[in-house]
């Protein structure tokens, strides 16, 4: 399976992807306030190169659950010097995650690769536009709701279904507008309007989504239903997340969002040493 981003080629039969987490906000539930600092920033963005980051996820604006948006202008002012400074120093694929085709315009023309959007195709169709004209890679994600009030209703009659017959519509309306199948991965939206047990099916049946043909991209990284399951914060989800990428690797992801590229890597990695023993 094939995934493209501009002028990088992926080749996801060979080798699944880490995508590195740099948010550059205030209140990311995880890291929020540590990298502000482009400098900071930037020294982030190189350890996770250095560990094995095959693309690199810059936000500058918080999703988390209950979180506030910001102006176009301020999440462009917070990510655009560090993404500068990427393509300068490095070839690798920048990802800016989010909503906004304006702040996604300014992201690609300073040379981002794709767009990783929580709302997927639904809010802008000015979104698929810019990304059709960039030739950029696209996440397409699924979400219930909005990010300040996603957890309030997490009720599904079939969440598989449901989640599926929403993206297949997504992704078609994105081929209709000039995105190809290659340029595209999709993410059942791991936590974004689903409870602990939506969040553990979706991972259970992801050989469900398939039918697609196209990249699973999955961002357990450190999420609420990992601490619910192992009673610990943020910082200590660590193996919590290994496990969950393990498993979605075993049933068909090839994307992985992570805050610990490292320990994913290498994990990942061998685990798909394992599964394509023999061959």
């Amino acid at each position: 399976m094939i995934f493209k981003a501009r002028d990088k080629y992926f080749d996801l039969d060979k080798k699944p992807l880490i995508m590195g987490v740099l948010n550059m906000t205030p209140d990311s539930f995880s890291d929020g306030g540590k990298f502000l600092e482009p400098e900071k920033a930037f020294f982030q963005c190189e350890k996770m190169i250095r560990e094995g980051a095959d693309i690199i996820d810059i936000g500058g604006e918080s999703s988390r659950p209950g979180s506030e948006p910001v102006s176009s202008q301020e999440e462009s002012d917070r990510i655009l010097e560090t993404l500068r400074s990427l393509k300068q120093d490095f070839d690798i694929c920048i990802s800016a995650d989010t909503y906004k085709p304006e702040v996604a315009r300014s992201a690609l023309l300073e040379g981002a690769g794709m767009i990783n959007n929580i709302f997927g195709i639904k809010n802008d169709p000015d979104m698929l536009k810019t990304v059709s004209e960039f030739k950029a890679g696209y996440c397409i994600m699924h979400i219930k709701g909005i990010p300040g009030m996603m957890q309030k209703d997490t009720e599904y009659e079939d969440i598989i279904n449901e989640v599926s017959s929403w993206l297949k519509n997504s992704v078609e309306a994105a081929e209709n507008a000039g995105i190809t199948k290659e340029y595209i991965t999709i993410d059942p939206g791991i936590g974004f309007g689903k409870d602990m047990e939506g969040n553990l099916k979706i991972l259970k049946e992801l050989k469900s989504f398939a039918a697609l043909q196209l990249p699973v991209l999955i961002g357990t990284s450190r999420k609420s239903f990992i601490g619910k399951i192992l009673n610990e914060e943020s910082e200590g989800r660590l193996f919590g997340t290994i496990a969950s990428n393990v498993a979605a690797l075993m049933n068909g992801a090839r994307i992985f969002r992570v805050h610990d590229v490292k320990e994913n890597r290498q994990a990942i990695d061998t685990a798909f040493a394992i599964m394509n023993s023999g061959k």
